[in-house]
């Protein structure tokens, strides 16, 4: 995985997407910078990140991810890989469903995909330094660069997402008593249970987010 550091960007995933589309950049590629002042999140919201904090996308394409690895839940699959580099730094960082990092109650992490025709690409943003008010801070220090390089080395492992669902299905539990948004709606987890695709099944409704 090539990585390029940049001193700023308006948003590490909007800058890589018109790379590829122009050709300019080719799968496997990450972008990383430290001050990104128009981040996006999830919904179409902005991702609001201060400076120092770590933000990147990366872009693989179709054939360099796991074989089983249902596409709606490719956001779940990347985040808990980057929870699991995480953790055994020694944070107490969990995952809520579908795409967001938390300590605590509170969230300090998020991630977001996109395709572009066999190219899967996917943002993520970090409160590694500081947080904005309500939200969370990393509970450990990294060092940027090395963080990114082992997990993209995890990530070039392939891991199944058989194997990364069996362990996340365990920490799902954490999820009760929070909601998650589902298009318009704001839905309780409290009930929720997880399809083995990833998808969340409450009330007998199986629900995907292309996240």
């Amino acid at each position: 995985m090539e990585i390029r550091w940049f001193d700023v960007l308006d948003s590490t995933q909007k800058r890589l997407i018109e790379d590829i589309k122009a050709k300019n950049a080719q799968p496997p590629i990450a972008y990383a910078t430290t001050h990104q002042q128009a981040g996006i999140g999830s919904r179409g919201n902005s991702w609001i990140g201060q400076r120092g904090n770590l933000f990147f996308s990366f872009a693989l394409r179709m054939k360099d991810i796991p074989s089983d690895l249902p596409l709606q839940s490719a956001a779940l699959y990347f985040m808990f890989l980057f929870k699991e580099i995480l953790a055994q730094k020694g944070s107490q960082v969990w995952l809520k469903w579908p795409n967001d990092l938390y300590i605590d109650r509170k969230k300090c992490g998020g991630c977001v995909t996109h395709t572009i025709g066999k190219t899967l690409i996917c943002g993520i943003g970090l409160n590694s330094r500081g947080a904005p008010e309500n939200f969370g801070v990393l509970d450990i220090q990294i060092e940027h660069h090395e963080l990114l390089k082992e997990y993209f080395d995890l990530l070039a492992s392939q891991i199944p997402w058989k194997q990364i669902f069996s362990k996340y299905k365990i920490e799902f539990q954490k999820n009760r008593g929070y909601t998650t948004h589902i298009g318009d709606r704001v839905v309780t987890l409290q009930e929720a249970s997880l399809a083995e695709d990833g998808a969340l099944i409450l009330k007998g409704e199986r629900i995907y987010t292309l996240r």
